[in-house]
């Protein structure tokens, strides 16, 4: 579809259930920020109305200037050493049986912030027993050690983003080298014994071909579930969508992930990392019995 209006498939409802208000209070006491404000998510109100929300840890300022991302960039802020506690304490409060932890990308920290995202996550352990952790993570600057230091800690969903096929690679403003380096991270992940997920954004110019090729790499080193969404311009300073895709070529979308060995995938114009993470863990555990 031509991409000079977006199409009716991607409105979205304004908040009006009281949760939703509730979690957005809860947030702003406790000076915790989300992925789904810092990245303008459109299943924000969904979300919070159902008292679901993907934390984003190490503060809400983004080392990388990747030309797609609507977080913010520059010189972030030093570690809060409340954080893990703060985020374990709002988790409870919400009753979260799942909980999905991501991060700015931190690459001033010598190990790129993975051990305070493994403090995070046992924090949330200690306080919620019995409670399923998906970690959403950078790819640490390709330093193997820290990301050990994360598997170490073996969340039960290890999610990194490919984000875009290879090709666009300088399109979102990532060395080209970056693509093998978070295809490693997954496989490195799955090496250990760990469920794997990823996502791409559609919609900045990519081929149908060029989207079967990220799918088959991801197939290649063992990606569990998928997620696929569509691109969204955050404002006129990124790149514009090239085009918008219908529900029904998302369909397609997962009926050819599926075929290649995906064991589950979630895909549509809204869909982002964390959608429905819950259902897409509960499908692979099934599928396990």
């Amino acid at each position: 579809m031509n991409s000079s209006r977006k199409p009716l498939w991607l409105k979205v409802d304004l908040p009006r259930h009281p949760d939703y208000f509730a979690v957005s209070k809860l947030l702003k006491e406790k000076h915790l920020h989300t992925i789904c404000t810092s990245a303008k998510c459109p299943n924000l109100a969904t979300c919070w109305s159902h008292k679901t929300a993907t934390f984003l840890i190490m503060g809400d300022t983004c080392t990388r200037n990747c030309a797609f991302c609507a977080v913010a960039h520059g010189t972030p802020s030093p570690l809060s050493p409340e954080e893990p506690d703060d985020i374990a304490e709002t988790a409870a409060i919400l009753g979260l049986r799942y909980a999905v932890i991501t991060s700015v990308t931190r690459d001033d920290l010598s190990d790129g912030g993975a051990a305070h995202f493994a403090a995070v996550v046992t924090a949330v352990r200690k306080k919620i027993p019995g409670v399923i952790v998906e970690t959403l993570i950078s790819d640490f600057g390709g330093d193997s050690a820290a990301l050990d230091t994360l598997l170490s800690i073996r969340p039960e969903v290890l999610n990194h983003n490919l984000e875009v096929p290879r090709i666009l690679y300088s399109r979102i403003n990532r060395p080209a080298a970056n693509y093998s380096r978070s295809l490693k991270v997954l496989e490195t992940a799955k090496q250990q014994g760990l469920p794997t997920k990823s996502g791409l954004m559609i919609g900045l110019g990519e081929s149908d071909e060029d989207i079967l090729q990220a799918l088959t790499d991801l197939r290649t080193v063992g990606c569990d579930l998928l997620t696929i969404g569509q691109y969204l311009q955050p404002n006129r300073s990124h790149p514009p969508v090239s085009k918008y895709y219908t529900p029904e070529e998302f369909d397609r979308w997962k009926h050819e992930a599926l075929s290649l060995g995906f064991r589950d995938a979630q895909t549509g114009p809204l869909v982002r990392s964390s959608y429905r993470a819950h259902e897409l863990y509960r499908s692979l555990k099934e599928q396990a019995v």
